[in-house]
């Protein structure tokens, strides 16, 4: 059975002080941490492309993880909706190079947001257990910092750079249980790139959110035969302080259970949820842990992972 072996990140030193574009749009400390939740923002230099970041967290996995090696990694995705330049060739192809992997890697990309990392670790583990692999690198990268206005007031505050990658394999610490997806392509318009802009139509994400998301998680747990208490901690991703604030007190369950970790790194789209499991979830002693992705699509993605 494939599971997640271990996780690893890179996170920009650089950044944006969330406090001074507050002062510029008139917003004071208790919007930006009560509604947005993130006093710094991470963000790649202007050299660096999505790639880069892939490297980076791929690197630092390598580092962390010494009997892991190079030569042994069969698959490689790459979830991501902003890969270098015009995004042709795929940002995988580009990261397979950079890092040395084997020619006989299997590499793509995934082009998913915020739920892609739900959707990404059942894409991997599904392609790698039907062609008999043993080692997969899952690795998000979606710096929004090269679509992002920053004169935009609904979407500057948000966004932070960052990158995660994911060791797929076989005797993992953490398994993959039940899992349900759904995508509404009706209401594409409320997160979109025109131009090479992107554009948020907060009101409604934020709506779309509270409507789906808890109740796709207690549809989850009944799937499984599970109820509230048998979850250790839920890991959603983190759009904003108000929206997993809102989702938390929607759920009806424990809201304390319900992970808030943006501060430092806002919203890093894909890369959210594996930054929560790399730094609260696969170290711990916790048993079960539900995650759920939601967002450009409309997309959503919810799953429970657990220690067999």
């Amino acid at each position: 059975m494939i599971g997640i072996k271990s996780i690893a990140s890179y996170v920009p030193v650089a950044g944006v002080d969330n406090y001074a574009q507050g002062a510029k749009f008139e917003k004071d400390e208790e919007f930006i941490l009560g509604k947005i939740g993130s006093a710094f923002l991470p963000r790649k230099d202007a050299g660096q492309e999505t790639s880069d970041l892939c490297v980076e967290a791929v690197n630092a996995l390598f580092a962390n993880n010494p009997e892991l090696k190079r030569e042994a990694i069969d698959v490689l995705i790459v979830v991501t909706q902003n890969g270098d330049e015009e995004g042709l060739p795929h940002t995988a192809a580009i990261v397979q190079d950079k890092l040395g992997l084997p020619t006989t890697v299997a590499a793509f990309d995934i082009s998913l947001g915020c739920s892609g990392y739900v959707y990404g670790i059942y894409a991997i583990k599904g392609f790698m257990e039907a062609a008999g692999l043993k080692n997969g690198l899952l690795v998000t990268a979606d710096p929004y910092s090269k679509i992002v206005d920053p004169e935009d007031r609904n979407t500057t505050m948000l966004f932070g750079d960052a990158a995660t990658a994911t060791w797929m394999g076989e005797d993992a610490p953490w398994q993959l249980g039940k899992a349900k997806f759904g995508t509404d392509g009706s209401g594409a318009p409320h997160l979109k790139v025109t131009d090479g802009v992107f554009f948020m139509n907060g009101r409604q994400v934020f709506n779309f959110a509270l409507l789906k998301v808890p109740a796709h998680l207690h549809e989850l747990l009944a799937d499984s035969g599970l109820t509230a208490d048998d979850i250790d901690a839920f890991c959603i991703h983190q759009g904003s302080a108000a929206i997993v604030d809102a989702v938390a007190r929607r759920f009806e369950g424990e809201p304390e259970k319900f992970l808030k970790d943006m501060v430092e790194t806002g919203n890093t789209v894909s890369s959210s949820i594996p930054l929560l499991l790399e730094k609260h979830v696969l170290d711990s002693k916790w048993k079960r842990v539900a995650l759920s992705g939601f967002g450009v699509g409309l997309s959503w993605g919810s799953a429970i992972i657990y220690r067999p």
